[in-house]
């Protein structure tokens, strides 16, 4: 277990770049004081931001590029423009060179991914990587992949999914057999895609020692938090992800006006103040910023690219956690337990 992460940032990623990235190291440093940095982009301005943040500056190693990829530029123009000399790449190239534990980045999600792809190669006999994110819920937070790295999977690629994911939630949770549902349109086993059903037939015969399959759960499940990991497609998943935030945003529309409707509501928002700010909390995304690229020959975390500060500090939360807590060995051992198990 390694004791001192080195987290790699692409510093010029996102929408707000520096402005975003440099507050929420220095958030995430105060957290994990044995933190360190190696921060990818414009020196000069990456020196200007730490000059405000002195316990950063010290644990913060800069490596200069001019080159950053733009949140307009699709996969295969960043690739061209930015292979080896963007602050990106040079961040996923840290992990590989073994320089970082994982590498952070609120920039362009499938440049993200193709770079990642490109640089770090695949783990195992895995073809394609997925994007795994936390999901508040009534009893916590759960893991829902995928959330729209790929589109489309077959039996064989769901119930890889269903092992990276469940390995992921031995680290976030502390669970030795996380319990895995994958995502359908009703519980009966009659029911679903027949690549669903054939990847929940195989997850029930492997019987996998780390993993507690429960089967089926359904679209309110999510909310709940029936199971610890919601196995699902890149399509759907990246659906009900967009879903469940425009369903937060015009709840929390709907309360502001109706609280603000007439003194008598106002005088209610006010007795009802404490609740309502642990509301505001619970379903605070900042809080659950940070998605995981599971798959790769090493560690890679999205950040939201629209993201604050503290948004920003979740993400490299994550990849701390990740790191410190050797997700790529969980991960691997994992996928032989699943290949002795799972027929080819």
């Amino acid at each position: 277990m390694a004791q001192n992460v080195c987290i790699s940032v692409d510093a010029m990623g996102g929408d707000h770049g520096i402005a975003t990235v440099i507050p929420g190291a220095a958030l995430a440093l105060e957290r994990h004081p044995q933190m360190r940095f190696l921060m990818f982009g414009d020196e000069q301005q990456i020196t200007a931001a730490l000059d405000k943040h002195p316990k950063l500056k010290a644990a913060t190693e800069i490596r200069h590029t001019d080159v950053s990829i733009s949140m307009a530029d699709k996969p295969g123009q960043a690739l061209r423009a930015g292979r080896g000399k963007s602050s990106m790449w040079m961040a996923i190239q840290a992990v590989k060179d073994g320089e970082a534990g994982a590498a952070v980045s609120a920039g362009n999600t499938g440049a993200l991914m193709a770079m990642s792809r490109m640089c770090l190669k695949t783990v195992g006999h895995i073809e394609r990587p997925v994007l795994a994110a936390l999901w508040p819920t009534q009893r916590g937070e759960s893991i829902v992949l995928d959330m729209g790295a790929t589109i489309g999977a077959d039996a064989s690629h769901l119930v890889d999914m269903a092992v990276m994911g469940a390995a992921m939630a031995r680290i976030v949770f502390n669970y030795e057999r996380p319990s895995v549902g994958l995502l359908n349109v009703g519980v009966e086993e009659v029911k679903g895609l027949e690549t669903v059903k054939e990847a929940s037939r195989l997850l029930r015969e492997a019987n996998l020692p780390n993993l507690d399959y429960r089967g089926f759960v359904e679209g309110d499940d999510l909310g709940k938090g029936s199971v610890d990991v919601v196995v699902t497609e890149g399509f759907t998943g990246n659906i009900a992800l967009k879903t469940a935030e425009g369903t937060a945003k015009q709840i929390s529309s709907f309360l502001k006006e109706a609280l603000g409707r007439t003194w008598m509501t106002k005088l209610g928002y006010l007795l009802a103040k404490q609740a309502f700010d642990a509301l505001r909390e619970k379903l605070d995304p900042r809080k659950s910023n940070g998605a995981v690229f599971l798959g790769l020959e090493g560690i890679v975390i999205k950040s939201h690219g629209g993201t604050d500060a503290l948004g920003f500090a979740s993400a490299i939360d994550i990849a701390y956690d990740m790191a410190h807590y050797d997700l790529m060995r969980t991960i691997r051992e994992m996928l032989e337990q699943e290949t002795a198990a799972v027929p080819a």
